[in-house]
């Protein structure tokens, strides 16, 4: 009984977040997603005007209900004097379609996904953007579930996020606790922290544990994602995202996405 009641509370706790987020609007329920909003917020730099290689990582929350759990991830890559970016993400929708779940287009970079606002997670620019955008695009053509879609607990886009990036360790990429399916790891239970700075084990993306250090202590639950990162003084929470403590504010500052300035 007593078990009964520790796993009931527990499971209340990392439920408590996406209640949080659909009372306080954040989740976009009984949006249509035909009519809704996919336009360019402005986060990339202009191809017209920046000559050099841009890499951006971007990560939304996703439509409807589901995003109260969790978000969409994406690369944008531009080589040097490229005209326009190059989108790598995964879309469950083509899976049960019949086509492979990675999708690579030449949509606005840093459009919203389906009305939500986009926030830019990694950055790479010059000569290390050129240097990555080549492992990016390989990453993405061996992506080893592209035939599989499951939004829990994997493998889904931040599954495909998490592969790329552990391809790419010089984007450092801190995957949000948002980023619910980024620690499945299919049949295997050890890999690299996605930014490459530590270790995780994880069973089928449902339980585990990892230990790096950009993302600090995380402890998976059911796919639900509680944690600290004491180098940037911060918490992470199931639905919420990452709550912040900075000198400039007296209370801890809600960050819905893990994002933080390059070096």
């Amino acid at each position: 009984m007593k078990v009964l009641l520790v796993c009931l509370f527990t499971l209340l706790l990392l439920l408590a977040g996406p209640v949080f987020v659909i009372a306080s609007g954040t989740a976009s329920l009984g949006v249509d997603w035909s009519k809704a909003d996919r336009t360019s917020v402005g986060l990339a730099p202009d191809p017209a005007t920046t000559p050099e290689a841009v890499v951006q990582v971007y990560a939304a929350r996703v439509l409807s209900w589901r995003g109260a759990f969790g978000v969409h991830p994406w690369f944008a890559v531009k080589p040097a004097g490229a005209r326009a970016y190059t989108v790598y993400e995964v879309i469950g929708w083509r899976v049960y379609r019949g086509m492979p779940a990675v999708a690579v287009s030449h949509r606005d970079p840093d459009g919203r996904w389906f009305g939500a606002q986009p926030m830019v997670l990694a950055e790479l620019r010059g000569a290390a953007a050129a240097a990555a955008i080549p492992k990016i695009a390989e990453a993405a053509g061996t992506y080893p579930y592209a035939g599989e879609y499951r939004i829990w607990p994997g493998p889904n886009s931040n599954t495909f996020a998490a592969w790329v990036a552990r391809a790419v360790p010089e984007l450092r990429l801190d995957l949000p606790s948002t980023a619910l399916g980024k620690d499945y790891l299919g049949t295997g239970l050890f890999a690299r922290a996605p930014s490459g700075t530590g270790w995780q084990v994880s069973l089928f993306g449902v339980a585990g544990v990892l230990l790096a250090a950009e993302e600090g202590l995380e402890v998976n639950l059911l796919g639900l994602t509680v944690g600290v990162d004491p180098l940037d003084l911060a918490v992470k929470l199931p639905g919420v995202g990452r709550l912040a403590f900075r000198p400039d504010s007296p209370t801890p500052v809600v960050v819905e996405g893990e994002a933080k300035p390059q070096e």
